[in-house]
């Protein structure tokens, strides 16, 4: 069943590709079809820069517990550094 639901945000980093590194500006998050991991359905996350074009993309495609797990362990690692340490503002 696809959900047709489509988290989008604005992001600031940068993420390897085949052609290299390049800054991201979006990150979406959705559940549906994957298009390599062999499951039904998949958390789809796609960090990329459209203003580059579609070589400008990292994609996840995770089962929703190493999703879940992903979420809880970024928590962890931001709750153990100081607060700001990795913030826009640094």
């Amino acid at each position: 069943m696809c959900t047709y639901l489509t988290e989008k945000i604005a992001v600031e980093g940068s993420g390897k590709g085949a052609q290299g590194w390049f800054g991201l500006s979006e990150a979406t998050v959705y559940v549906d079809h994957p298009t390599h991991a062999s499951y039904a359905h998949t958390v789809n996350i796609d960090f990329l820069n459209p203003s580059i074009g579609p070589s400008a993309r990292v994609a996840l495609e995770l089962t929703e517990e190493d999703a879940l797990a992903l979420a809880d362990a970024i928590h962890t690692a931001l709750n153990a550094a100081p607060a700001g340490l990795a913030s826009r503002d640094q």
